[in-house]
């Protein structure tokens, strides 16, 4: 790339190193700004006869050009791509999703010269419209070397980010205590709505039942005919681990124990396990207030019908102290 002062006549074509304002001082040119023939004229007509330029050399390639290449090869799912200003591209979410990021490609892609690429958190949920992410290039140009090797490594390990719809989701509840399942639902089910409502969902079906082994089992198997996004079960009481009451009813009933302990405070006593494809999710305590927890991180992904692994669940550690 290669910049200089030319006179406004040669300048067609070229790209434009500053923005240009009028005398009053009112923007006329953004920079980057590829300058036409009517360009020319409207330059001269405010008196400016030399002009500071750049052009492309051989092996470069446009700063819109180079992230329009990686946006095509960033992600998948519900989501758009709009090109904005100053060699940058958003990727705007179509409708209601999940955002699931390879932090680790990330990281690598944002090694690599020329380009830098910002996402929204892992596990993040995003509405239509929203902004889940943006790729900056450097200005003006970038070598075509680097576009495609950036390029080659997202089509051999990407996508980096995928916008996973969230599509007529379903959540059943299980309100548990050991005196009265009752009880539980009187204290949880205004902060169980209000949490759901967040994401713009409510609570499909809901059972009480005295937590007590046989009884929890025979509600999860109640829930589970239903085949819903995901189960929450609020109980009053905090478990010491998977053996206790819940532990043994999701085991009785055939689930399969993914996690106990998150590190995310609030919500280290989370209990996740799985029945068949779906997601039984137990947070004591978490349901008492609608002040962000474990449950709020791990909701998006059990709504859009991702499987979240105990490894991941790990790495909810950095950033997981909540409050």
């Amino acid at each position: 790339m290669k910049a200089q002062t030319v006179d406004v006549k040669t300048s067609i074509g070229r790209i434009l190193c500053c923005t240009v304002f009028r005398a009053g001082g009112k923007k006329l040119l953004s920079k980057g700004h590829i300058i036409s023939d009517e360009d020319v004229h409207v330059l001269e007509l405010e008196g400016m006869d030399r002009i500071w330029v750049t052009e492309l050399e051989e092996g470069e390639v446009s700063e819109d050009a180079a992230v329009c290449a990686v946006a095509a090869e960033i992600g998948c799912g519900a989501y758009e791509i709009k090109l904005a200003a100053g060699g940058r591209a958003n990727l705007h979410a179509t409708q209601s999703c999940c955002v699931l990021v390879d932090d680790d490609l990330l990281k690598q892609v944002n090694c690599t010269s020329g380009m830098v690429i910002a996402t929204a958190l892992n596990f993040s949920f995003a509405g239509p419209g929203q902004r889940i992410a943006t790729i900056k290039s450097a200005p003006f140009a970038v070598a075509k070397s680097d576009v495609d090797g950036l390029v080659n490594m997202l089509r051999e390990r990407g996508p980096i980010m995928q916008a996973r719809p969230v599509t007529r989701p379903t959540v059943g509840v299980l309100y548990s205590d050991p005196q009265n399942g009752d009880r539980a639902r009187t204290l949880f089910e205004n902060i169980m709505r209000q949490r759901l409502e967040r994401f713009g969902y409510v609570p499909s079906f809901a059972v009480s039942c005295v937590e007590e082994e046989a009884s929890v089992a025979r509600a999860l198997n109640q829930l589970t005919r239903s085949k819903p996004s995901a189960i929450l079960i609020a109980s009053t009481t905090a478990p010491a681990g998977p053996e206790d009451v819940i532990g043994r009813a999701l085991t009785q009933v055939g689930g399969q124990m993914e996690r106990f302990l998150a590190p995310v405070e609030p919500g280290n006593l989370m209990l996740l396990s799985y029945f068949n494809e779906t997601p039984i999710l137990s947070a004591p305590g978490c349901f008492r207030s609608a002040k962000p927890n474990v449950v709020d991180l791990l909701l998006p992904p059990l709504l859009a019908r991702y499987r979240v692994s105990s490894w991941e669940v790990a790495g909810l550690g950095h950033g997981g102290l909540l409050g």
